[in-house]
């Protein structure tokens, strides 16, 4: 197998709360920086959303149109982080630029806030409370319909993370989501979906009165001016948290008390490594078990807090060099989950990873 990781029999795992005393030299926030990197990123934006209205050639608007959903996908970091009140050193501050950086990518920042920092962060990898890319089990699986299947194979090919988040998490969870769901129903949910909605009509709209103000083809300029960008954003974004926590040595748990006995916050996150500065150009977001050990640590300190951990939990943090032949095999591999053997398996419940050592509840 393809993989490049640590010892597959980790060292019990200090408490988190251990290990945060550590990293809260790494919890240090400057204001000015944050806001230099958000206008730097919005000026990217801007720039290359220009390129693709003023450049003539299709193919040079293709390119304008995939960089631009990358630099959704950076600005999108930086609302998260905002969102974690990592970014800055001021609340309120904080709430103002994670809206602002969240208005490309369409993302209300209230309904992730809850999504991502209650329940993913609270309980990750937890079965029946996470929702991102949980894992189904052989009867979960079988039990779905012929096209609920044909779906979930398309998510698990490796080839699907775009359509998943669009569908699962934006589509379902974000965008004006039902009761089902999002049983909480709060007036800033309400307020920060027409605020993405709003804004939403204004690019597409933005984009129509560009073409026909140039003589463009309106379908072309929407296509390279919205489609493209928001698809290949939902692509990064998808795969990105896909990643993080898909594994063949990351386990799922279906019981909260030995799940919360296996320190998850290290166990079910990698540190997944690039060539040429890659992982840089994506603010660190691939730097993820510090970050899910502490979330107030900001996006420009997370490669020195990861660099901590890695050096001090040699055993016990997942570090993967990525590549593609990692990434496609991991997608064959981590189909469904056994929760009996601990194990990831593929749609016939066939084991494809080492079971993981049982854990006792607390």
């Amino acid at each position: 197998m393809p993989t490049q990781t640590r010892s597959s029999n980790p060292s019990p795992v200090p408490h988190r709360k251990v290990l945060r005393q550590h990293l809260q030299a790494y919890e240090a926030k400057r204001t000015a920086l944050a806001i230099v990197l958000l206008c730097v990123d919005l000026a990217l934006h801007a720039a290359l959303f220009a390129s693709i209205i003023l450049f003539e050639a299709w193919w040079a608007k293709l390119l304008c149109a995939l960089a631009a959903g990358f630099v959704i996908g950076r600005l999108f970091i930086i609302g998260h982080d905002a969102c974690h009140q990592s970014l800055t050193p001021h609340r309120g501050l904080n709430r103002v630029l994670g809206r602002i950086a969240f208005l490309p990518s369409l993302t209300p920042y209230s309904l992730w806030d809850v999504g991502h920092n209650v329940v993913h962060h609270g309980y990750t990898n937890l079965k029946g409370v996470d929702f991102v890319w949980a894992p189904k089990t052989r009867e979960e699986y079988a039990a779905l319909s012929p096209t609920r299947k044909v779906l979930e194979r398309i998510y698990r090919s490796g080839w699907g993370p775009w359509l998943y988040y669009f569908i699962e998490i934006w589509w379902l969870r974000m965008f004006f989501p039902s009761k089902a769901h999002m049983p909480s129903q709060r007036a800033i949910f309400l307020r920060d979906n027409l605020l993405v909605s709003a804004a939403g009509l204004l690019w597409i709209g933005g984009m129509v009165a560009a073409a026909l103000a140039t003589g463009q083809s309106v379908a072309l300029l929407l296509l390279m001016g919205f489609v493209v960008p928001f698809v290949f954003w939902n692509a990064m974004i998808g795969f990105v948290v896909y990643v993080h926590h898909t594994h063949p040595r990351v386990s799922w748990h279906a019981d909260k008390a030995a799940w919360a006995a296996a320190n998850p916050f290290v166990s079910t996150t990698v540190h997944l490594t690039f060539p040429f500065r890659i992982g840089a150009l994506m603010h660190h977001i691939m730097e993820h078990t510090a970050h899910h050990v502490s979330m107030a640590i900001p996006l420009y300190q997370l490669k020195q807090a990861q660099g901590w951990l890695d050096e001090t939990l040699p055993a016990c943090v997942i570090v993967q060099r990525f590549s593609w032949r990692w990434y496609f095999d991991t997608a064959r591999r981590c189909k469904l989950y056994d929760f009996a053997q601990r194990c990831w398996t593929d749609f016939q419940g066939r084991p494809t990873s080492t079971p993981a050592p049982a854990v006792a509840a607390a």
